[in-house]
């Protein structure tokens, strides 16, 4: 009997044992998972939501305007970025020091500084950075004593007034001579506030105080514009901007010709490779070596090995002029020879990218069985039959994964670009938009020419692999 209950406890232990060890499995999937998780929500996720933002948000669209100059008072109303304003008055208020980079700043040093007032009795108090001359610091640099300055003028008044708080509005504390001598035991800065008025967007006028960080006033020291806001809105004018822009049309009808001329002769060049390498002739490793040559340059590169090629004392003209063919030397990189800019950018393309399809295209021959091309040959299938009816079905998967790659690519070919034509005479969308990104400083519509190119993307993939379904799939859906 006891050796009955020992094994009925061995046994519920074992079965303990293996419940665990299925619950322990159960969760292997998503741990194994989980890095991927985290480096499509870095790397792809946030990009993209961040791009999209910036397409159709403005975050700088509004200034709140304050009924008295600091960020703790009631909002009067809000004026739409580069509003036309009239100023009326200034104030000082203190600013946090890691603000001081923001641009528009207008920023004042206060120095609080204690010596004899000109009623010989000793004066404690706040002044301006521009009524005391620094005379010396400390070992850190900071000021610890000076002197008053001497206002200049005829009638000029030569008493500076100490003020009880850093800025114009506190009460006076006492009163220096010029050329007196003080001690200084601190300073802050302040930044000038504006009053602000003018019409919103409903006609209604609006008035209130504004930091200087975002309004700019002009010369006359009473005019001004709002210069960005602190609020936003969602908007389509990003949009209309890229839209209505000057290399829009040609960027799209430059990117989507190298489209249509680039991929399909590179895959074509991709299956015959492969085919080569798969049919194991005498050398096919070292031609598997040399068709990968271009995987291990850069686009940039491969634009300045084109460019020296097809430039007018380049390598191009230097052999037909060798061969006699041509007597001087013509010009093919030029804004009058737009299509040899394309047909050199094609050129570089082929050479450049080629190779990526061709290894997917490799892989997926791996994969396909000798005795399934074997048979095909046996009844009698020519080279041709065997490629369209068995090969080619057989690689549908790696010729999806091969066309969504190269599209992607070509969509955000830049570099040969810039070398070849300069990205002004043949412009694409990649370029444009690292126009509006680094030259016009425009973010926003960068941000939408961002996302004009990953929804082509995702639009060809769609496309891809849909179109390119299986007869089991279609009967599937």
């Amino acid at each position: 009997m006891a050796a009955e209950v020992e094994t009925a406890a061995e046994a519920a232990e074992n079965a303990g044992s293996t419940k665990a060890k299925r619950g322990e499995s159960k969760w292997t999937p998503y741990v194994l998972i989980l890095p991927t998780v985290l480096f499509l929500a870095l790397f792809f996720a946030y990009p993209m939501v961040r791009g999209l933002g910036l397409a159709v948000y403005d975050d700088e669209a509004f200034l709140a305007l304050r009924d008295a100059p600091s960020l703790d008072a009631a909002e009067t109303g809000r004026l739409r970025q580069n509003s036309q304003i009239r100023v009326s008055d200034k104030r000082a208020n203190v600013v946090d020091p890691s603000d001081l980079e923001e641009t528009n700043l207008v920023a004042e040093i206060w120095y609080q500084v204690s010596g004899d007032g000109a009623d010989g009795q000793a004066a404690t108090g706040w002044a301006p950075e521009a009524r005391i001359r620094v005379r010396s610091e400390d070992d850190s640099g900071a000021p610890i004593g000076g002197t008053v300055r001497s206002r200049i003028g005829e009638g000029a008044e030569q008493l500076t007034p100490l003020l009880e708080e850093p800025g114009g509005d506190a009460a006076i504390a006492g009163q220096l001579e010029s050329g007196a001598e003080v001690a200084i035991e601190g300073q802050t800065v302040l930044e000038t506030w504006y009053s602000v008025t003018s019409d919103g967007d409903e006609r209604e006028t609006v008035e209130g105080w504004a930091q200087s960080r975002f309004i700019q006033v002009f010369q006359n020291g009473e005019t001004g514009r709002i210069d960005r806001g602190d609020s936003g809105e969602f908007t389509t004018r990003f949009i209309k901007d890229m839209v209505d822009g000057r290399f829009f049309t040609p960027a799209v009808k430059t990117t989507l010709l190298l489209m249509v001329i680039i991929i399909p002769i590179q895959f074509v060049l991709a299956v015959i490779m492969a085919l080569v390498i798969q049919a194991r002739l005498r050398g096919h490793t070292t031609w598997l070596y040399i068709f990968s040559i271009p995987l291990g340059v850069s686009e940039l590169a491969v634009g300045i090995i084109f460019f020296a090629i097809f430039t007018q004392n380049g390598f191009l003209n230097s052999i037909l002029q060798g061969i006699g063919l041509i007597d001087s030397p013509p010009t093919y990189l030029s804004a009058e020879s737009r299509n040899w800019i394309l047909a050199a950018i094609v050129l570089a393309e082929l050479w450049r990218a080629t190779s990526i399809v061709m290894i997917i295209v490799v892989s997926g021959l791996q994969a396909i069985s000798d005795e399934v091309l074997e048979a095909a040959e046996l009844f009698g299938a020519t080279l041709w039959r065997r490629i369209r009816y068995v090969i080619l079905p057989l690689l549908r998967p790696s010729i999806q994964v091969a066309l969504i790659l190269r599209t992607i690519l070509a969509l955000q070919v830049f570099a040969v670009v810039i070398a070849l034509g300069g990205g002004t005479v043949v412009t694409v969308l990649a370029r444009e938009a690292y126009r509006q990104y680094d030259d016009l400083r425009n973010v926003n519509v960068a941000g939408a020419y961002a996302v004009f190119i990953l929804l082509l993307s995702m639009i060809s993939a769609v496309l891809y692999l849909y179109t390119m379904r299986s007869q089991l799939e279609k009967e599937a859906s």
